[in-house]
């Protein structure tokens, strides 16, 4: 960490946790919508959710991994064919370019295996804290704060954060992760990309039919009228 996190007011603190009490009964089954085994493939997989759906990605890794199990197999893998069965996920080349260096340092650097480190993820190519946060969170119970793009967006709606936290991707983690229990990081983070998939979009919340309508500071971004509000509701999110 960068520099020490301020400790964020009692009253914030309070009102943030009530929020994701709330969301926490309203997205009951929330969790990561990749599909994955092991941390290989949810690695792969994260990479490969850049600028596209999970669920076009989930179409794409059945085939994938079928072919390369492991990190050991897939950088040996020919371009071309890695470049085939991932072209609908978009950005092809650069994501095959990404995978292959990432996993010929997985083999290099860890011996085939997926580290389970921070630090030691964020040193393959092709990923982030983001990505490695998912990884940690997901496959080796170790808590991490995903600040994706609806992430982020929902923070600053919800006043957790400043304009000037927001506009950096690591202090908007950390800030965030001072409101909370450690414990409760991994599954924050799924909860508040569920309600930005579902219910808390970008253009036109559906405020009007959000369980925070109450506690929230941003209602009235969107409509405010329930069968209004209601019809922009996404029930499934693997998107």
């Amino acid at each position: 960490m960068p520099e020490e996190t301020p400790k964020p007011p009692t009253v914030l603190v309070r009102r943030a946790r009530k929020m994701h009490r709330i969301l926490a009964d309203t997205y009951p089954d929330a969790g990561c919508e990749l599909d994955f085994e092991n941390p290989y493939q949810l690695l792969v997989a994260t990479v490969l959710s850049a600028q596209t759906t999970d669920r076009r990605v989930n179409a794409v890794t059945p085939t994938l991994f079928a072919q390369y199990p492991d990190a050991t197999a897939l950088a040996a893998a020919d371009r071309e064919h890695v470049e085939d069965v991932v072209r609908t996920t978009g950005f092809f080349r650069a994501k095959t370019n990404s995978l292959l260096r990432m996993s010929a340092a997985i083999v290099e650097n860890f011996d085939g295996d997926v580290p389970g480190r921070l630090d030691d993820l964020v040193t393959l190519p092709g990923v982030g804290r983001k990505t490695a946060n998912v990884v940690l969170g997901n496959a080796f119970d170790v808590p991490g704060i995903t600040v994706d793009t609806h992430f982020a967006r929902l923070v600053r709606r919800f006043e957790w954060i400043d304009d000037a936290t927001a506009k950096d991707a690591v202090r908007t983690e950390h800030a965030v992760g001072a409101l909370f229990p450690k414990s409760d990081w991994t599954m924050l983070s799924h909860r508040l990309i569920w309600h930005g998939r579902r219910r808390c979009h970008a253009r036109k919340p559906a405020c009007g039919a959000c369980p925070l309508a109450r506690t929230c500071p941003a209602f009235g971004t969107g409509p405010t009228d329930p069968e209004v509000a209601a019809k922009l509701v996404t029930t499934q999110g693997r998107a």
